[in-house]
């Protein structure tokens, strides 16, 4: 540390302290994940879950639910979930949800991301809290899911922000993630 004054060749003891500064580098730089790799990892996991949920609803009797419902003259979609069939597709998609909460929390994966061999992790190579994947990189985008209209502009901005330089779609840059090898 240098607080010499160079015009009177004395220390000032109320300089600011000088340092060399370099560039912050991460520790670890890891291979993003294709986006290839990505989309059938989308898929499988939606696949998995469907299966999950509407293996159960369809086995148990959902659709002859929905069937009689139709027949008396009041045809509901929600009649599917009436009875044992909407508890199966419940079960499902709890089983469905706390297998991936605990993939998710141990390692920023999905099913299909630890199938595939991918994670998500910080822009800065560090893990990616539950918190942080679930309120900012899920959340925001499934609530606007529910929004007529909305719903496909997000859905289509948020996919195609993906053949972006940096490979991160809308929902990567809200939370400062990307998907990497594992």
């Amino acid at each position: 540390m240098n607080n010499q004054d160079p015009v009177a060749g004395t220390t000032n003891p109320y300089a600011p302290p000088s340092a060399t500064v370099g560039d912050i580098t991460s520790s670890t730089t890891q291979e993003p994940a294709s986006r290839l790799i990505r989309l059938l990892a989308v898929i499988v996991d939606g696949i998995i879950v469907s299966v999950l949920i509407y293996g159960p609803l369809f086995t148990l009797g959902g659709l002859s639910n929905m069937m009689r419902a139709s027949q008396s003259g009041t045809p509901n979609f929600f009649e599917m979930f009436a009875g044992p069939a909407g508890v199966g597709a419940l079960v499902g998609a709890i089983v469905a949800a706390a297998i991936n909460y605990v993939l998710v929390k141990r390692n920023s994966q999905t099913i299909a991301k630890k199938l595939f061999g991918i994670k998500v992790v910080r822009a800065d190579g560090s893990h990616a809290p539950i918190g942080r994947i679930f309120a900012l990189r899920n959340l925001p985008f499934w609530i606007a899911g529910l929004i007529p209209f909305i719903n496909v502009i997000v859905s289509l901005v948020d996919s195609l922000m993906i053949f972006g330089e940096k490979k991160q779609c809308l929902h990567d840059r809200v939370a400062d993630t990307i998907v990497v090898k594992a």
